[in-house]
């Protein structure tokens, strides 16, 4: 399962870096035949306290024992991570980031990766005082290399779910000596979400058709926590497949989807609706009979930051609005 995971992240990120845009508007109405577009916006601005008291020892997600002392210059190898600093106002003390820290007001920082390998030398020549990163960034060699090197470098737990996400907060304050953040940031991530009016059931396609990769989440998939939030039903899960598995016709006909979630370059990447109606099974499901398809951006879906409830809600309000109008024309 974890192998499939890095798999996926790998693959988002190569898409990410073949070009995405910023989010725009909260949520945006879609016509007709077109795919919900769930976008939670910019950043929120968290009231947060950072008085910072350092030097900050922390055990980090490795078991390794860490020392910050200055937050001046931080490269941030993780999207979520880089959302909480932005969150926190820590936006200008963020010199570096990965290809998955890709949001509206994030672009101008230099990239220090490519696809989803950090270069070291690319990290080293913006002469951090902190380097972020989770147990998936890589590859191992680079992570080494900045550890050799003696600037202090906190490896963060990775993040597939929302209640996983507030613990990894937890401990970034920790590092940065600003445990009085914590509390508002857990606010934020563990907030409420508008709820479905009916429970619908939801599969979750991840879709890369350049590569000829087509998966279905299960459990564990990160967006099954999503999809519960909101009072839905995963569709793998339910199938009682694994967080990513090949996709069939016969599982994905049989967990009957009300709506199918995507990523929108993966959505793009199979040519749309009508491309993702070609697939096998598709187009027999209810998902794919009235067109319900709800399309993220792809650094957004999985980042589990505080844009994660903005998001929800988007696309809960747009679900409900299209069950109340589908109830009503029947």
């Amino acid at each position: 399962m974890r192998l499939a995971r890095h798999l996926v992240m790998g693959l988002s990120a190569v898409m990410l870096l073949a070009g995405c845009s910023g989010t725009t508007a909260a949520m945006q109405a879609s016509a007709p035949g077109m795919p919900i577009v769930a976008m939670a916006g910019s950043i929120p601005s968290l009231d947060v306290d950072t008085a910072s008291s350092l030097p900050a020892t922390i055990t980090d997600a490795t078991g390794a024992k860490v020392t910050v002392t200055d937050l001046s210059r931080i490269v941030s190898l993780s999207g979520g991570v880089t959302e909480l600093l932005f969150a926190m106002g820590l936006h200008d003390n963020v010199v570096g980031r990965d290809v998955t820290s890709d949001f509206a007001g994030a672009e101008d920082i230099p990239l220090v990766s490519q696809g989803h390998d950090v270069s070291a030398e690319g990290v080293l020549a913006l002469h951090p005082t902190l380097i972020l990163a989770d147990t998936q960034s890589g590859p191992p060699e680079a992570i080494d290399a900045l550890r050799a090197v003696g600037v202090p470098i906190v490896i963060l737990p990775e993040v597939w779910s929302i209640a996983e996400a507030i613990p990894r907060a937890k401990l970034l304050t920790s590092a940065l000596g600003m445990p009085n953040a914590f509390p508002p940031l857990a606010q934020a991530l563990g907030g409420k979400t508008t709820q479905l009016d009916k429970p619908l059931t939801i599969a979750f396609l991840y879709l890369r058709g350049t590569a000829a990769v087509y998966l279905m989440g299960g459990k564990g998939s990160g967006a099954d926590s999503l999809i519960e939030a909101i009072g839905g039903v995963d569709a793998g899960t339910k199938e009682r497949l694994e967080a990513f598995t090949p996709m069939t016709p016969e599982a994905l006909v049989a967990s009957a989807p009300d709506v199918i979630l995507v990523m929108e370059k993966g959505l793009s990447s199979v040519g749309g609706i009508d491309g993702l109606l070609t697939l096998p099974g598709v187009a027999q499901t209810p998902a794919g009979m009235n067109r319900r398809v709800v399309s993220v951006p792809d650094g957004e879906l999985l980042s589990f930051g505080p844009r994660t409830t903005g998001m929800l809600d988007s696309i809960a309000a747009q679900l409900n609005a299209m069950t109340a109008t589908a109830s009503a024309a029947s």
